[in-house]
């Protein structure tokens, strides 16, 4: 039976198949656990903070990604495969998906709008992924 990554791999889909790279995996992972840290300094910002505990998400959700062997074409899909290279369910991807968007809006229409709760959330979601990852 075809696994859901092997259903979204494949040309002009969002994933493909890569052997994975310890090296990378360990340095996405490094990178995603020292920017969740950070992240929970509360003298930062709360810009500061979510971008820094999104850009922890997201490498860490990627780490997972490679190990099982597969490559993104885009940054939202390490967060929609979180079930098949995780296990985690919408409770976790639902925040991130919220969060990209919250983070899109930022980066290219400028509207960064964060609150503590949205942040809070974020980092709740982001330790969820290194703690099963």
């Amino acid at each position: 039976m075809t696994s859901p990554l092997e259903n979204l791999a494949g040309p002009g889909k969002s994933l493909r198949a890569e052997p994975p790279d310890d090296a990378e995996i360990q340095g996405l992972t490094r990178s995603g656990k020292a920017r969740l840290n950070d992240a929970c300094n509360a003298q930062l910002s709360l810009e500061s903070r979510f971008d820094l505990a999104y850009n922890a998400a997201h490498a860490l959700c990627l780490a997972a990604l490679r190990r099982k062997g597969y490559r993104a074409a885009n940054r939202y899909i390490v967060f929609q495969a979180l079930p098949h290279t995780l296990g985690l369910g919408p409770e976790v991807w639902r925040v991130l998906d919220k969060c990209h968007n919250t983070r899109n809006l930022g980066e290219y229409e400028g509207l960064l709008d964060v609150d503590e709760k949205l942040v809070e959330s974020l980092i709740e979601a982001a330790q969820a992924v290194a703690q099963a990852l």
